[in-house]
């Protein structure tokens, strides 16, 4: 229509942190992969309508509880799924103590150049617990401080309560009064199939969409929501 412009709804914008959250093994590496290959890509990448907008930026990936093995699955995915790799740096630090991990991505980022996009999985693990007050919110200050500082955006993880849709602890709660996006996951009970959610949104929200695991072992954007999960009609929120 003439004299409306169309833009594209935000996830992740310089200056801002968002992060994702859901129960154990509910597909949140998998959604950190395919957001991880559509910006190192540039374009969308079996994502439907997801796009990136990296302009040649780094995408720097730390990971911080997987073992070297599964870490290196991780980052094989995002390259195989981009089909490129140039531009990404990827950092296991499992063998680290949280503060260790937590003074290092510091000095890291201050010594890199032309970075766009961080992945931080998780963050749970810059902290020695999730629910002592003054650690929650040193550690949110940071990511605050290294978004702002270096114009970049950070996407984290963390866990959701047993048997809630809330994240883990302060941490989560801290996480909440902060963010630009935080997204929520759903999987379906013995199902390749994951919901994402925007829970909330300095911007206009996105609408539920779902990925599943394909037979390549790959995330990939289904173009519909099932009708079910778990059994239960399924409605959009």
């Amino acid at each position: 229509v003439y004299g409306i412009n169309n833009y594209p709804l935000r996830i992740a914008t310089y200056g801002n942190f968002s992060f994702i959250h859901s129960q154990a093994k509910s597909g949140k590496t998998f959604f950190t992969s395919l957001l991880a290959a559509v910006y190192l890509a540039d374009r969308c990448v079996n994502g439907e309508d997801l796009k990136g907008h990296r302009d040649g930026r780094k995408l720097i990936h730390y990971d911080t509880e997987q073992g070297d093995f599964d870490a290196h699955i991780v980052f094989k995915r995002v390259v195989d799924l981009a089909e490129k790799s140039e531009g990404y740096q990827t950092y296991a630090l499992r063998e680290y103590s949280p503060r260790e991990r937590l003074d290092f991505i510091d000095w890291h980022l201050s010594v890199e150049e032309n970075v766009g996009l961080v992945i931080l999985d998780g963050i749970a693990d810059l902290v020695n617990d999730v629910n002592e007050i003054t650690q929650a919110q040193y550690v949110v200050n940071r990511l605050m401080k290294w978004s702002k500082q270096y114009n970049i955006h950070i996407i984290t993880v963390i866990h959701s309560n047993y048997g809630s849709d809330k994240p883990t602890g302060h941490l989560g709660s801290s996480l909440e009064k902060k963010c630009e996006t935080q997204i929520q996951l759903n999987r379906e009970e013995d199902s390749r199939n994951v919901i994402v959610k925007c829970k909330r949104s300095r911007g206009v929200p996105f609408d539920d969409f779902c990925f599943t695991i394909n037979k390549q072992g790959f995330p990939e954007v289904l173009e519909e929501i099932p009708n079910t999960i778990d059994g239960e009609p399924y409605a959009r929120i």
